[in-house]
């Protein structure tokens, strides 16, 4: 096991590696947000364990920063890395307080959490590429569509004087019988 990090400077938040990450992997960001984890939760009282992903083989998954887990998580995981496992232990202002999360959990409860973090994932709709890049791609999009609505406006300019000068051949054609008709019926 690695060395124990004090993410909270009042010992609120331990966290121990068991097993690191491989070199170069992911961790979340504000473009990686939603994380998929296994763990087990146990009372660091009783060692008892109160809640696990690993019993029915299934991923926990949140996003992180949105109040969705218990704060000790939310500091935690932004530190860890896919394929990482840590012992995160967790003092009750940091998990449920004096309130507890009856029935498993009593108030002023420390808890203990072993998780891994198994992927971090973009918000749906987004992709891994950074702001600037999807504003570039707008502005490309953008100056496409300009394009293309010019070129729609030029077709269109061509077609209306394609058709004006076939209506004044026609209308040439019209005047040059009305013109022979007169002449003949003299």
């Amino acid at each position: 096991m690695g060395d124990s990090v004090d993410l909270t400077g009042d010992g609120g938040v331990i966290k121990t590696i068991i097993r690191n990450a491989k070199a170069g992997a992911l961790g979340p960001s504000e473009d990686l947000p939603l994380l998929d984890v296994h763990y087990e939760g146990t009372l660091a009282e009783s060692g008892e364990a109160f809640d696990t992903t690993h019993e029915d083989n299934t991923v926990f998954s949140f996003e992180l920063g949105k109040g969705s887990v218990i704060q000790a998580w939310d500091i935690a995981m932004r530190t860890m890395k896919v394929g990482e496992v840590a012992k995160i232990t967790c003092k009750p202002e940091y998990a449920y307080g004096s309130a507890g999360s009856p029935p498993d959990i009593p108030p002023d409860a420390t808890l203990i959490f072993e998780v891994e973090l198994v992927a971090c994932k973009p918000r749906k709709g987004s992709s891994m590429s950074s702001v600037s890049d999807d504003r570039a791609r707008l502005e490309e999009l953008k100056k496409q569509r300009e394009l293309a609505a010019a070129a729609k406006e030029e077709e269109k300019k061509r077609r209306e004087e394609a058709k004006a000068a076939a209506a004044a051949r026609m209308q040439a054609k019209l005047e040059s019988k009305k013109g022979k008709g007169k002449g003949k019926s003299k």
